[in-house]
Formats: structure tokens, C-alpha cells, sequence
């Protein structure tokens, strides 16, 4: 039962992140929101999503009260969308409490995952994720006639979020981190290379995820068939979080040094044959480990790595893909144009060796 409330909560988890990051911003525009604006919401949540873990370093646990309350406090923001969508002041401040609020959604629960399936399992319902995130892309599309239509499909999936998290947690009596006066204090800086490697990791990919689409549609690539790119991309995703158990019993340095190398390799023949067709499918077949094994191999290392394991988590989706998705959408918004993608290559290149200086390792492998 709790494979299936888990993978659950990885369905609508991120089919609420689809409607929020592919439709969303559709929606503001049609009732009047400029591009700036837009764009200034947007930054929002990986804003919060990098600065609230430095509230949990000292005096706050990220515990079972405090999970059931973001959860709460992330239903009743879905809820005030309809209410606060027409104030762009409004909807700022609505917007920020809920990064706040699903900052510590993500991480508690992947905590909470790798101590009860371990990494032979889950990958398997993590799949489900991608199976959230490509059904409401497909589905939302046919239906989205009116900007409440996407709130509702929004809401409906916080709430089932929710609910799936309370049934995870119901039954699990057991703590993941106990608090120990004479326990190693959480650092960064121990394992910084590491750290800067998540960061660097996360700026490459400013330019797929902000850019992709214009890019290949600019080479001559139609629109229909960048969809079934995007599509691919997740495919291959799925199958490697499927059958990526026996990698993951692997050294995962290693695992991780290898996806950023063919990361950077998925950039580079972007940038050298955009006009590809075939090219273009090779790179997004990639995503399996750029993606897929990369974050599985990522969060299951940080979890041996540190004794405090749910604000490693929190740190990792803040560090990374918070403030690496933050500062990866301005330099790819900057970079734009014929090398956007050599950028993007040489940012992953640095990712990869900054695993290869001074790296103070920790040999929790088993």
C-alpha cells in the first residue's frame, strides 16, 4: 500500500507542477499580465525554494506538524488563486507562500521514500512523476478554454498531493533524524565541490528548459514535432527510473561524473547540429541520465552523506534547482542566440569537474 500512495503522490505532485509551469503562464498573460511581471512570479518559487532551507539549519526540524502544515497552507493558496489571480500584489504574496510551502513538500517526502523503498524500488514509483507531469501536458491542452480550468485541474491535484502525503506519513512512527547534541552539525562547505557541482549541474539546463522549443523550431524543427521531442525525452526518463536499481548499486560518484559528462556531450551536439533532426532525438534520449539517473543517484548520495537527511534533501532541491534553475534562466536569457547551447555544455563540463577537486568523499556505499 505504501507503493501505491507514494506513487500517487508523485502523479499529482507533478501534474500540479505541469499546470503550474506549462499552463500557468499562458493563462497570465491572456487576462493581462505583462512578461515582466510573469517572469517576476516565476522566479518566485525557486527563490523560496533556495532560501527556506536556511530557516531548518538551526532550532526548526522539518517534522511530521510542520510537513502536515505546508501541506494545509498549500491547499488554501491553490484555493485563493480564484480570489487573488486578478492583484498581481496579491498573487505575489500568494505565490510565496506556497514556494515556501512546497519547498518542504518535495524533500521530506523523498526522504521518506529512499528510507522505505531503498534505491532497488525507487526509481519505480518515482516514474510516476513524469507520468503525472507528460498526462497533464497532453490532457489540459484539449480542455483549457478558460483561465479557471487550469486553477481547477490545480487545485484538484494539491489536494489529492495532499492527501496522498497524509497516507504516507500515517502509519511511519519512525524518525528519519533524531536530533544529537554530539552529532557532526549539517555543513556545505565539507562537501563543497559536491555542492557546486549540483549548482553548475542545474545553470546547464537553463537553456533546455527555457529555450528548447524556440530553438528547434527556429532550425526549422515544426512545432508538432518539438511535442513529440518533449514527449521522447520523458519516455526515456520513465524507462531508465524503471531499471536504473542495478546502476544505483554502483559507486554513485561515478554514476552521477558520468551523467553530467553526457549532459555536457547532450549540449554540445545541440549547439553543433541544430538543424538535426536525429540529433535532436539522441539528445533527448539522453535525458535519461541527464535526468533521470542524475537526481536518483543524487538524492540517494546525500542521504548516506549527512545524518540530518531530510535538510540534505532540502538543500539539494534549494541549492540546485532552486537557485541553479534561478540563475539558469537569466543566463539563458542572456545567452539566447547560436551558442546558447555551448554555453550550456561548458557550464555542465565545469559541473563535472568540479567532482574531480579536492572532493572530500564519504564512503557510505552499500
Amino acid at each position: 500500500m505504501y507503493f501505491f500512495n507514494l506513487s500517487a503522490f508523485y502523479f499529482f505532485y507533478f501534474a500540479a507542477v505541469g499546470v503550474y509551469i506549462i499552463f500557468l503562464p499562458k493563462v497570465l498573460h491572456d487576462i493581462g499580465y505583462s512578461p515582466s511581471d510573469i517572469g517576476i512570479l516565476f522566479a518566485l518559487a525557486p527563490l523560496m525554494r533556495f532560501l527556506t532551507p536556511f530557516f531548518f539549519l538551526k532550532h526548526i526540524e522539518l517534522n511530521n506538524n510542520i510537513f502536515k502544515w505546508s501541506l494545509y497552507l498549500s491547499i488554501l493558496s491553490s484555493a485563493l488563486f480564484y480570489i487573488t489571480i486578478d492583484s498581481f500584489i496579491l498573487f505575489l504574496i500568494n505565490n510565496l507562500i506556497l514556494g515556501i510551502c512546497l519547498s518542504l513538500v518535495l524533500p521530506f517526502i523523498e526522504t521518506n521514500a529512499i528510507k522505505q523503498l531503498g534505491r532497488d524500488r525507487y526509481g519505480k514509483s518515482r516514474l510516476y512523476g513524469s507520468i503525472g507531469f507528460m498526462a497533464v501536458a497532453l490532457i489540459l491542452a484539449r480542455f483549457l478554454d478558460n483561465p479557471n480550468t487550469a486553477l481547477h485541474y490545480y487545485l484538484i491535484a494539491t489536494i489529492l498531493t495532499a492527501y496522498f502525503s497524509i497516507l504516507i506519513i500515517k502509519n511511519d512512527t519512525q524518525s528519519i533524524h533524531t536530533s544529537n547534541e554530539n552529532e557532526e552539525s549539517f555543513s556545505l562547505l565539507r562537501y563543497w565541490p559536491f555542492w557546486l557541482s549540483l549548482f553548475l549541474m542545474q545553470v546547464s539546463f537553463g537553456g533546455f528548459y527555457n529555450f528548447f522549443t524556440i530553438y528547434e523550431t527556429s532550425h526549422g524543427i515544426s512545432l508538432e514535432t518539438t511535442s513529440y521531442l518533449w514527449a521522447f525525452g520523458v519516455v526515456c526518463e520513465i524507462i531508465m527510473l524503471y531499471y536504473q536499481a542495478p546502476l544505483l548499486k554502483k559507486n554513485l560518484i561515478t554514476v552521477i561524473k558520468i551523467s553530467i559528462f553526457l549532459t555536457s556531450v547532450r549540449w554540445l551536439i545541440l549547439f553543433l547540429f541544430p538543424q538535426s533532426l536525429t540529433i535532436a532525438f539522441i539528445s533527448q534520449s539522453i535525458h535519461a541520465l541527464s535526468f533521470g539517473l542524475y537526481h536518483s543517484a543524487v538524492i540517494i548520495y546525500l542521504y548516506t552523506l549527512y545524518s540530518d537527511k531530510k535538510l540534505a534533501q532540502q538543500f539539494m532541491f534549494g541549492f540546485a534547482y532552486g537557485l541553479g534553475g534561478f540563475v539558469g534562466a537569466i543566463i539563458a536569457g542572456w545567452a539566447y542566440g547560436e551558442y546558447l547551447f555551448l554555453y550550456s555544455s561548458l557550464i555542465a563540463f565545469l559541473a563535472y569537474l568540479s567532482l574531480n577537486i579536492k572532493y572530500v568523499s564519504k564512503e557510505s556505499f552499500r
